[in-house]
């Protein structure tokens, strides 16, 4: 039964205003203007390139409050992360001497970085070789234990060509991070359960990463769209994409 006269209870009213506020702050930050590292593992090209050209995403497809609160819960998590891998015995570095996030610039400025950690040493009980990539991420409890059961490369391949990217780009900075592996960790949101993983450099996942990113930039350059991820406007990947709508249309970025 249609209830036309649907009152906003007071849970509806409280959430519609902080969405509201999350959504006004969201619109008012300056978009980046370089294309992000830890994106080079997404399946589709052309999601890519519409991404680094801002261009509008479809209408209705915006972030929502509640996505944007969901962001700012995985900030919350990384620092209770932080917080308790140093209380563990890691010397974790998450910003620079002069402060701000450790990170990497490349292709003049185009294609950027910001890790988040650095590990410097560790609790002798644990087998590890230092300087250190540090990786975290907050999965709801399906895909953190997809992650635990498959491993990070299998699982998640696009945080595992942002772990080889990082490690590649910082080597330059902080010699030795590529030879050590990498310490990935995610949090269940919902059992507050930890994993970790010990990732081993993988150049050629690196390099190939590397290469799309160019690849990227110089299509967007030249003007021309990239192939789709899909033949299939209803294919996974697509249905979930933000462009959906204006790329079969063929509408250029």
């Amino acid at each position: 039964m249609l209830d036309f006269n649907h009152q906003p209870n007071l849970s509806e009213q409280i959430c519609a205003r902080i969405d509201g506020a999350l959504q006004s702050a969201q619109a008012q930050q300056t978009p980046r203007n370089y294309l992000g590292a830890s994106r080079l593992g997404v399946a589709c090209d052309r999601a890519l390139q519409f991404e680094y050209l801002k261009a509008p995403v479809d209408e209705g497809r915006e972030f929502s409050g509640q996505t944007l609160r969901i962001f700012a819960a995985g900030h919350v998590f990384e620092s209770l992360a932080i917080d308790w891998l140093r209380a563990a015995g890691f010397d974790l570095h998450t910003e620079t001497f002069i402060g701000g996030q450790y990170g990497f610039s490349a292709v003049d400025g185009r294609l950027r970085g910001h890790v988040d950690g650095i590990l410097a040493a560790g609790p002798d009980v644990i087998t590890a070789q230092y300087p250190a990539l540090w990786e975290c991420k907050s999965l709801n409890s399906k895909s953190w234990k997809d992650t635990v059961k498959r491993g990070l490369t299998l699982s998640k391949p696009i945080y595992a060509a942002q772990v080889a990217l990082y490690q590649a780009y910082m080597e330059p900075q902080i010699p030795g991070i590529a030879s050590n592996p990498a310490l990935f960790t995610a949090i269940n949101k919902d059992t507050a359960e930890i994993y970790f993983e010990w990732v081993p450099f993988n150049g050629e996942l690196a390099q190939r990463a590397s290469d799309r990113g160019v690849r990227v930039l110089q299509s967007c350059d030249a003007g021309e769209l990239l192939p789709r991820v899909s033949h299939d406007p209803t294919h996974y990947e697509c249905r979930f994409c933000p462009w959906q709508d204006r790329c079969w249309r063929e509408v250029s970025p």
